[in-house]
């Protein structure tokens, strides 16, 4: 048994054969491509047509349905969620500190507000009681001036 190499003509006989096998297969399958596209072609075209009506029934039943439903989820379904929705919220939120604090703060500012109500009392009492002296004063000294 001889590994060497076959002569070149060999290997381009098989090639051609190859080739020829190859070309052949291809232009079968081009015309049998072409008989099945003549022979499917009309049934793809009824069932592209039915579909199409097909389809259209289908929309013309969902549609009713589906507008019903929305109207259900409005007027029915939205304010039970709404209710429960509020509910739950108020069962969640904590409740309010204690409001102490501020009563404490009020009542500390009437007692500030008042003491300064009454220092301003005192300073326009002594304020008057001042002018009321210093006009008696000025009033006996023009008469003692004018005797």
């Amino acid at each position: 048994m001889s590994i060497g190499r076959k002569p070149q003509d060999e290997a381009l006989s098989r090639l051609s054969r190859a080739q020829d096998a190859y070309r052949q297969g291809f232009e079968a399958c081009r015309s049998g491509v072409g008989l099945a596209a003549e022979r499917i072609g009309p049934a793809a075209q009824h069932t592209r047509e039915v579909a199409a009506e097909r389809t259209l029934a289908a929309r013309g039943w969902s549609a009713p349905r589906l507008e019903h439903a929305a109207h259900y989820v409005e007027a029915d379904l939205a304010p039970q969620v709404s209710t429960f929705l509020t509910d739950v919220a108020q069962r969640v939120e904590p409740e309010p500190p204690p409001q102490r604090g501020r009563k404490a703060m009020l009542g500390m500012m009437v007692a500030v507000a008042a003491l300064g109500v009454a220092g301003l009392m005192a300073v326009r009492r002594s304020n008057t009681q001042e002018l009321i002296y210093e006009s008696d004063e000025q009033k006996s000294d023009t008469k003692a001036h004018s005797s």
